[in-house]
């Protein structure tokens, strides 16, 4: 019989792109609007210098684009398990931990969740990738312990974890009518993960699922190096990325790099990274990409264009080419991108979780004809080239879409009710 209060906890999706919150309750949608009616908040927040606050979500992205002076910073998830988690940056004229950062947004989420809901939330399960760090436990222990103590500082008096793939896999269960052998793949802005879980209606109502759970593995590979590699290849070109030096040495890349990845754009706009630029200008053979690129920092527009190749990035998993308008750095640039060039450079990371999913099958003592279901969340599943790539692994198996950026936060609800009542 189906419990008839809500949940006293609630889960936390806190993903590398897109946020969200779930609360259990009878005949209702589990996700909490976050923002307006909207159940995700997009991962970003932007420091409003000339009002001299934080803005986050949707909200932060319109600021940004619409020109107010100040400091994005999205992909904050990706600092969990970085070098940078341990240092500070400067955001409206004071130094402030990147830990600090991180809970003002987790902060936010926890306030927006409590007054949609009406009540305060005491417990929570937080989704957690399989790996936060991939082949370093000791990095990988210390990004989930500094997440736990962010939560308990903005007030959570109790706080645990379930991987994002299991909680998943709970989402798919509560539409299932018959036991499937399911394969989930998640794949998040940051990391894909993997679950191998035996799923089934009468399993659901069960406390203790450990034994149901087959394996799990997972890679720190997500939609944004997919961005990564579509921008290195597909628009950095024109900004000078493979430009050669007078020495015929290639131009060094650490800016471009730095630009195609989205929590380290900030660095691109350093007083020693412009002065870099500015001395190697002169030896290279043609300086038309540095010149776009000097142009592009001098805007402070990186946030700006890696939006750009996002948009692309999407729209790529259904037409065949996107144009970007770059007229903004210069009159009439624009830079093609196509599918068939973007699979391209996303093969080496394919191959990556293929693999992954290969091992994962292995230790799970699982053949490929034995996994009934494939079921597919994240952002960035639906890219075609990755479904071709799992189908390949997986021919038997039927594939099911999950709702993208909810099953998670879906997942983690149910989870919250069965650990917290």
């Amino acid at each position: 019989m189906q419990p008839s209060t809500p949940a006293r906890a609630c889960g936390i999706d806190f993903g590398t792109s897109n946020s969200t919150v779930g609360w259990w309750r009878p005949d209702s949608d589990p996700l909490i609007a976050l923002e307006q009616d909207q159940s995700t908040l997009p991962s970003v927040v932007f420091f409003n210098l000339e009002e001299r606050r934080p803005v986050y979500g949707r909200q932060a992205l319109a600021e940004y684009l619409e020109g107010y002076d100040g400091r994005l910073m999205r992909s904050l998830k990706s600092l969990l398990g970085s070098k940078l988690l341990k240092s500070e940056t400067t955001v409206l004229g004071s130094a402030v931990p990147f830990k600090d950062i991180l809970g003002l947004f987790l902060g936010t989420l926890k306030a927006r969740a409590e007054a949609a809901a009406g009540r305060p939330f005491e417990q929570v399960v937080l989704g957690r990738p399989v790996f936060f760090v991939d082949d370093d436990e000791q990095a990988d222990r210390e990004a989930a312990d500094t997440l736990a103590a962010v939560a308990r500082k903005i007030g959570f008096a109790e706080v645990s974890f379930q991987y994002e793939p299991i909680a998943a896999a709970f989402d798919y269960e509560s539409r299932i009518e018959a036991e499937e052998r399911v394969l989930i793949v998640d794949i998040g802005g940051g990391t894909s993960d993997f679950s191998l879980v035996r799923l089934s209606p009468e399993r659901r109502l069960l406390d203790e699922r450990q034994a149901d759970i087959l394996g799990t593995g997972g890679v720190h590979i997500g939609g944004t190096d997919f961005d990564k590699q579509l921008s290195l290849h597909g628009v950095m070109p024109l900004f000078g990325y493979g430009s050669r030096m007078k020495s015929d040495a290639p131009m060094p890349t650490a800016t471009h790099l730095n630009l195609a990845t989205w929590h380290t754009i900030n660095a691109a706009y350093s007083a020693a990274s412009q002065r870099s630029l500015q001395s190697m200008r002169y030896d290279i053979v043609d300086p038309t990409g540095i010149d776009r690129l000097m142009r592009l920092i001098e805007q402070r527009a990186g946030h700006w264009l890696a939006m750009q190749v996002e948009a692309g990035k999407i729209a790529l998993s259904d037409e065949t080419r996107y144009r970007i308008d770059l007229q903004r750095i210069e009159q009439g640039l624009e830079a093609t991108l196509t599918r068939p060039a973007f699979e391209q450079t996303l093969q080496p990371l394919l191959e990556r979780l293929r693999t992954a999913v290969g091992e994962l099958l292995s230790r799970a003592e699982l053949g490929a004809d034995q996994v009934d279901t494939v079921f597919f969340t994240g952002g960035s599943s639906g890219i075609p080239a990755l479904r071709r790539s799992m189908e390949s692994l997986l021919p038997q198996a039927r594939q099911v879409e999950g709702n993208r950026f909810g099953s998670i936060g879906s997942g983690l609800a149910i989870e919250a009710k069965k650990r917290y009542g």
